[in-house]
Formats: C-alpha cells, structure tokens, sequence
C-alpha cells in the first residue's frame, strides 16, 4: 500500500499519521519528492481500511499495490535511486561505464588495461578475481590474489573496483572493494542476498539466465529488505533456443525494468552475446534505450585471455567505443 501526502503536509499531522501506522505493525519507508511525499507501507496491510487513512486532511490519496516487491517497486520510490561509489554518481540520470577483463591474471596485465580504460572514459573497474565457470578444470581466478591486484591497480589508477563474490565465506576479502557483484547463477541465492543486506556497500545484481524481471526485483528485495538500499540491477543475456550468440540480449530490460523499479538499471553485452564484434553495437542500443550504465570487458590481448577473450574488446577497440557514447549521449555524463 502506498499513501499519496498533499503538497507540503503539516509535520504534526504526518508525525501523528506514522505513529497510527507503525501501531497498525507495518514498516514505513517515506519517500520525498520536490512537490510530493509517498509513505509505503511494508508489511500486512489487510487489515488497513483505506476510507480511514483517507480521513487525513495531509492525504491526497491510497493506493493498493499488487506487486510482491515493495522497496524496489517504483510506485513506493517515484525518483530514481542513486548511489553514491566512491564519489561517483550511479543513476539519477548519469551514465556510468565499468570495464576491464573477464579475470585478473596478473600484476601487470590489470593495471595496464586500467590505465587504458581510464584513459578512454571508464569510470570503474571490473575484474574477477573468483571466477565460476561451467568446467571445473578451466580457470577458477586468482581468488585473494585477485583482489589484492585489483586493489594495486585502484590505488594505481583510482578506479573503484567492482569484481564477484560468489561465497558468504569469501565476505572478508571484500572489504575494500567499492562494488560487490553478484552474478546470474547465485541470484537466488537467497541467504547471501539477506547476508548482503545487513551491509550498505552497493551490489550489482545479475539476472539469472532464465529469470524473469520480477523474480530479479524479488531478489532485489531480499537484500533491501534486510536494509541494504543500494542495489543496481543488471541485464546479462537470458537462454534461448538461438545458439548463434552466448545468450540472447534482453535489450527490453532497461525500459522494463526502470518503468517498475527505481533502482538503476545496467547492461552487460559482453556476457550476453560473447562475440566482441557485436558488443559495441549492443553498448550503443542499450545506451539509447534508456540504460544508467555498461559493463564492458575489456583485454589487451584477447587471444591470450584465460577467460572469455572471445567476447573481450581490445582496449582500441574500446576506446573507439567510448567515443561513439559520448556522441548519442551529449547530455548525458561519461567520463573522460
């Protein structure tokens, strides 16, 4: 249930209003926009006659909503949500792009390729430093080490780094990373998500490959839920029966997603099609349909990659990239 305030209620009104509220054992969240405040009500609200909240001289109206995610639902947060990374704006209008390899493979391959996609626009970097891949035998990441690197090349460069945690029981190695992602297949992990709740360091949440947009949101709930607010969604590609791309880009998402959540909303070509060739064009589509951001891989030799060179831009080819960005967004802040 979400409650509509009058323009500039009376605080001795809205203050009695709440404390009926709370009495009622649902949980508030007040959202205040320039000429307008919502309060959304989180919890049973059954019991809630609507003709009695509407007997408020400071109530403009009440509304039932049927969705099962409340905090991430836009209804409950008209404005976009926007968070704060290390000094950096994401969301609220902005366009942040995070690039850099699939995996951290050594000391100097990540700090040459953050330099270069520093030099070329990139606001923050992305690494992995625990890798999951289908084939246990193939390259699991450098798992501490990577971190450790990636930490070298942000005090190198300045970059904030984003990389994946894929275990509760690697949580301690995250401290100093300034973006915890979670990938598509712990998704509905939900304990971590609850786990990742109880902190306010940012996750970017990955779509599950065969997820719907509201069992993403719902995943997003968990950790708002247990009082985390900075969460960015992102669009990694979904399954399909076409064989031809790694996956089938959902170019829909960001509409889709930012017309029912307030929370920003990212995209990831690489993961989703795994051809490099196609990833700028992709880049661009989801910049133009709306998208608060990219995530970009990015090697300087992806023939020698130990994970995905197929899908990773050189670092030329990413530069170029960049440029084209910053032509169809002039209104729009990129980095340079």
């Amino acid at each position: 249930m979400i409650i509509i305030l009058k323009e500039k209620p009376d605080q001795l009104q809205l203050d009695s209003l709440k404390k009926w509220l709370t009495r009622q054992n649902v949980t508030l969240h007040i959202s205040e926009g320039v000429r307008q405040t919502i309060v959304g009500l989180v919890g049973d609200t059954s019991a809630i006659d609507i003709d009695i909240v509407k007997q408020w001289d400071i109530v403009d109206d009440v509304k039932r909503i049927q969705e099962p995610f409340k905090n991430a639902n836009r209804k409950f947060h008209p404005l976009d949500t926007v968070i704060n990374v290390s000094g950096r704006q994401v969301g609220g209008g902005g366009f942040t792009v995070i690039a850099g390899p699939c995996s951290v493979e050594s000391e100097e391959q990540i700090i040459c390729i953050a330099e270069s996609v520093k030099a070329s626009g990139a606001d923050m970097l992305r690494g992995g430093a625990f890798k999951p891949r289908t084939s246990p035998y193939a390259f699991q990441g450098l798992r501490a080490e990577g971190i450790r690197l990636l930490l070298k090349a942000k005090q190198a460069t300045g970059l904030p780094i984003v990389t994946e945690l894929m275990d509760l029981s690697q949580i301690d190695l995250f401290a100093d990373v300034d973006i915890i992602q979670i990938g598509a297949r712990n998704m509905q992990n939900f304990e971590m998500l609850r786990q990742l709740g109880k902190c306010s360091k940012p996750i970017l949440l990955k779509r599950g490959f065969a997820n719907t947009y509201q069992e993403l949101l719902m995943s997003a709930e968990y950790i708002m839920a247990a009082g985390n607010p900075n969460v960015i969604l992102c669009e990694r590609g979904v399954r399909t029966f076409e064989t031809y791309t790694r996956n089938t880009f959902d170019i829909a998402a960001a509409p889709a997603l930012k017309n029912l959540s307030h929370l920003p909303v990212f995209m990831d070509p690489s993961h989703a099609c795994g051809v490099s060739k196609f990833v700028p064009s992709l880049a661009l589509a989801s910049a133009a349909v709306g998208a608060d951001g990219l995530l970009i891989e990015v090697h300087n030799n992806p023939s020698c990659a130990l994970c995905d060179g197929a899908q990773s831009l050189t670092t030329q080819a990413f530069d170029e990239l960049m440029v084209k960005l910053r032509g169809i967004l002039p209104h729009r802040y990129i980095s340079k």
